[in-house]
């Protein structure tokens, strides 16, 4: 089961990848149009009120059919599994740096009010956490997924008979995203509307060193 397996420090990088979530989305729903690029279940709503007459479907729908693409690239075509957990996680976020850079660039460079270029920024953000959340899936580490936190809260309020690891990983879980969120809000507003995704770029590569670096301590865990 899950639970007896060691995990070792995956955890808190995946808490700090939550974080990563909450930058991300808070850039796509607040400058690219009531989007997001990771909550897809959001985004099945807003699609919900566009085909009722009470919104755009363009971005939602874009958002979903690219995060789906990068979710089958993550999960099915590229990375054959690893020795160790840390090592998928690493090279993977290594290799969504490269997007979330990109898409930083295209705002600092071109803006980001031309349809165009959300459209572009949609596609490319989507797709990048459509690839993480396939990986984080692999990775397995329960209760966080750092996309979806839903399962989470339920498992949090609902569960009388978790263990003490059990609720930190759930509550760090969801405040991570919240806090995620917040921080992007807070650059987006106090510094510049690039600033959440730079943050992430950052972040990424933080979490792409501490993920291989996992895979080097001692009696770390390979896969079953």
């Amino acid at each position: 089961m899950p639970e007896a397996r060691d995990h070792g420090p995956l955890p808190l990088i995946l808490v700090l990848l939550t974080i990563f979530t909450g930058l991300v989305d808070a850039f796509s729903y607040m400058e690219l149009g009531n989007v997001f690029v990771a909550n897809i279940t959001g985004n099945i709503i807003f699609l919900g009120f566009g085909l009722g007459g009470s919104g755009s479907v363009t971005g939602p729908a874009l958002s979903t059919l690219f995060f789906c693409a990068g979710a089958v690239a993550g999960g099915r075509l590229v990375f054959r599994r690893p020795a160790h957990r840390g090592i998928l996680l690493g090279a993977a976020s290594i290799v969504q740096t490269v997007p979330l850079v990109a898409s930083a660039l295209i705002v600092t460079s071109y803006g980001h009010t031309d349809t165009s270029h959300r459209q572009v920024l949609i596609a490319v953000l989507a797709t990048s956490m459509g690839w993480q959340f396939a990986i984080v899936r692999c990775v397995n580490v329960p209760d966080v997924r750092t996309v979806v936190v839903t399962t989470t809260i339920t498992a949090l309020v609902a569960d009388a008979s978790q263990s003490r690891e059990q609720i930190v990983r759930r509550v760090l879980s969801v405040g991570a995203l919240l806090a995620g969120a917040a921080a992007g809000a807070l650059l987006s507003r106090g510094f510049s509307v690039a600033a959440p995704l730079w943050t992430g770029g950052v972040l990424l590569l933080l979490i792409a060193l501490l993920s291989l670096a996992s895979a080097r301590r001692p009696g770390a865990e390979r896969w079953a």
